[in-house]
Formats: structure tokens, C-alpha cells, sequence
């Protein structure tokens, strides 16, 4: 009844180039849907083939649904039900908050190249979906993938911070580095120097070889160790020393921190495995 009040009330009565413009961005939209067979088929399908019925139902029956469109083929279009999907989820998902009402089961967001998919909102959702019991999982190139998205330095590191367990892979993203070496910390760490040193007493140049060659000479060495406060992971241990299926983790019990350690990752394609 709302959508047939809008059109009745609002958008026919809208000024003709305001109009043009609103169909000429629906036309834009939606026109990715129309334009292959196979998309009609999977988001156009008849009456009795649809099986999702929305958010609400899924969480409730404790279903999984997946979003299984390659990126390089579809962009635009995945890029659209990705983001509709995503804000669908996290709209519902908040929604019982604005109820007042305990999620009665655990739910979970889960999303790969994150950075092809991150928007502005997901920095208040992420703030708020813990209270939901929502967990959410994703994996990104660098933080800089996602603030190359967003353009918006501040909605970035409000995404970053509330992702408290993190595992950082090797990387030569700089911005990503120093994010990690900030949210780790700094100790005291040993450091040495050496010094070596020679003392003469005659020194005499030798015309035929064109050297100083120096008589009644000592030599003296002194190593000299200090502490210094500096980053616990120096950039070299994220840029070399962290090799394919190795880690930086950075997790939490739910009440304390672990202290940040290096893991090795079995792959699920492993001989261990088989």
C-alpha cells in the first residue's frame, strides 16, 4: 500500500526532468538484469520457483545462503546483488535491536575480497552487530583496498577497529603495516653496537706503494648494548618473513587478548588432510 502511495502521491506528480533522471538510473540498474537469459532465470524466476523469501525466514530456519557470481564476468551486477544482499542482511539483523528484542540464534556474515563489496555502512553495523550476535568474517588485500573503495580515511579504520580478532598474511601494503604495528604495541629491545679503533704512535708513507704504513700501532674494540622502545614486528617480518600460509594472529577469548604470535596454516587442500 506504501509503494502505491509513493507513485500516486509523490512520483507522478514529480517535475518531468526530475523524472527523466529518476528512470534514466532505474533504466541503468536494473538493465544488467534483462540482458542475459540465464540472470532472468535466477532473479526473475516464476512464482512457485522462488525459494528465498528474505532474511527474516532464513535467520529463523537457520538456512545459508551464498552468493556465487564470478566478479570478472558479472561486475556491475554482482557488485548490486552483493551490496542489496549485504544491506538486506544487515538491515534485519538490526532491526531486532530496534525491537527490543534477544536474537534467539547466532548469526554470520562472511565475505571474500571484501574490498569489492565494503560501504559506508558497514562501519555502524560492525558497531553494533555484536549486540545482535552477529559475527562477521571477512578477508581483504590491504587496509589500503578498502580505503581505495570507500575514499573516506576515517569510515576505514572504524571498519578496522571493529574486526578485533585479525590475521595478517605477508604484505608489502604499508598502510596495512603500520596499522598492525600500532594496534600490537612496543617493547624494549636489546640492541648492540660495536666500535673498533687504531691508535699509532709513528706513521710513515711509503713513496713506491702509495700507502701510510704505520709502527708501534694498537688496536681496540668496545661492544656497548642498549635497550631501545621500538615495534614489537619490525616491517620486515611482514614483508619477509612471513611466508605463504603463515600468519600474524592477533585474537581474543572474548574476555582477554592472546598475545600476538605467528601461525602456520594447514591448507584444506593439504596431504594432511587426505
Amino acid at each position: 500500500m506504501s509503494s502505491i502511495q509513493f507513485f500516486e502521491e509523490e512520483f507522478f506528480k514529480l517535475d518531468s526532468r526530475t523524472s527523466a533522471i529518476l528512470k534514466s538510473e532505474i533504466t541503468r540498474i536494473t538493465g544488467c538484469f534483462v540482458s542475459d537469459l540465464d540472470i532472468v532465470n535466477t532473479f526473475s524466476p516464476k512464482k512457485n520457483e522462488i525459494n528465498f523469501l528474505g532474511f527474516k525466514n532464513l535467520i529463523q530456519n537457520g538456512e545459508i545462503i551464498v552468493l556465487n557470481m564470478n566478479i570478472a564476468e558479472y561486475r556491475n551486477l554482482s557488485k548490486i546483488i552483493a551490496t542489496y544482499l549485504k544491506l538486506d542482511f544487515q538491515s534485519e539483523i538490526l532491526s531486532q535491536l530496534s525491537h527490543h528484542s534477544t536474537p534467539k540464534r547466532p548469526v554470520c556474515f562472511i565475505s571474500d575480497e571484501y574490498h569489492e563489496y565494503v560501504t559506508d555502512t558497514d562501519a555502524d553495523f560492525f558497531s553494533q552487530s555484536r549486540e545482535a550476535k552477529c559475527i562477521n568474517i571477512v578477508a581483504t588485500q590491504s587496509y589500503t583496498s578498502i580505503l581505495n573503495a570507500l575514499n573516506n580515511t576515517h569510515t576505514t579504520k572504524v571498519i578496522v577497529q571493529n574486526l578485533i580478532n585479525k590475521l595478517w598474511f605477508r604484505t608489502d601494503d604499508i598502510f596495512t603495516i603500520e596499522d598492525a604495528q600500532k594496534q600490537i604495541g612496543r617493547a624494549e629491545k636489546e640492541k648492540f653496537s660495536k666500535t673498533i679503533s687504531e691508535n699509532s704512535s709513528e706513521t710513515k708513507f711509503n713513496y713506491i706503494t702509495n700507502t701510510l704504513n704505520s709502527y708501534h700501532s694498537n688496536l681496540s674494540e668496545s661492544i656497548n648494548s642498549y635497550t631501545q622502545n621500538d615495534f614489537i614486528y619490525d616491517t620486515n617480518f611482514f614483508t619477509q618473513e612471513l611466508q605463504t600460509f603463515s600468519c600474524l594472529a592477533f585474537l581474543s577469548t572474548g574476555y582477554n587478548i592472546i598475545s600476538p604470535q605467528k601461525l602456520h596454516l594447514t591448507p584444506y587442500f593439504s596431504k594432511k588432510y587426505h
